[in-house]
């Protein structure tokens, strides 16, 4: 989950226990200059992005997997790519999907403001369209991070495992929904249904597909980690 407009992170709803969880980031959350800077920046503009947790999540499986061509669903201004790139290395190259006019000039202004322009392809657009093409374009990825509509994770799905490599990763934010996942959907306010029911219908295909190989970690608000078996 990208994190709240407040930089004071207590306030943000966890669903490990606040104090645990600020531990935890004392002692594993690093960043280079230029990405606290672009943090500084987003969060000050309130365009919310990846909690310090899942960015020591993702900087862990960069370093240990040295993915070579990686593919991101929903950009905003770029800080998560970035930080995938800087961990992944300069041979690495991302794909990064995004439509918000907006995010597309911020995150173009971002990866060309600190030399990434060159290791990342900003792809305008509505994700599933775009995701059809790079599917019919034969595209393939060592890593996936999905952090887009939530309603949306189980529509893109099928896409994102036809452009998977043998042994790649599905990593997908957000998935516990602040802990609201595992209520009935009764007690889920009415507009919030359809993408409760929906990122529960997300996680069931993920855990019960004989085809994949899936993990849940309460980390922020709730990441999957997914492979192909």
């Amino acid at each position: 989950m990208r994190q709240n407009f407040s930089t004071d992170e207590s306030a943000q709803k966890t669903i490990v226990g606040d104090r645990l969880t600020t531990f935890i980031d004392s002692l594993n959350w690093q960043l280079p200059d230029y990405l606290k800077e672009v943090e500084r920046r987003a969060l000050a503009e309130e365009v919310p992005i990846i909690r310090r947790s899942m960015q020591s999540l993702l900087s862990f499986l960069m370093r240990a997997r040295q993915p070579e061509e990686m593919l991101e669903i929903g950009t905003a201004v770029g800080f998560s790519g970035m930080l995938l790139c800087h961990h992944a290395g300069e041979n690495a190259r991302l794909d990064t999907i995004e439509k918000v006019p907006q995010r597309i000039q911020a995150a173009r202004e971002n990866f060309a403001r600190y030399g990434l322009d060159r290791q990342i392809v900003l792809w305008e657009g509505d994700a599933g369209e775009v995701l059809e093409e790079m599917v019919a374009q034969g595209r393939n990825y060592d890593f996936i991070f999905m952090d887009a509509a939530k309603g949306q994770y189980l529509h893109f799905l099928p896409s994102i495992l036809a452009l998977m490599k043998p042994g790649g990763m599905l990593v997908t934010d957000n998935v516990l929904q602040g802990g609201d996942v595992l209520q009935s959907r009764y007690a889920i306010t009415k507009r919030d249904r359809t993408i409760h029911k929906r990122m529960r219908e997300y996680l069931y295909v993920l855990t019960h597909s004989e085809d994949l190989n899936t993990v849940i970690l309460p980390v922020g608000d709730g990441v999957t980690l997914t492979t192909v078996c």
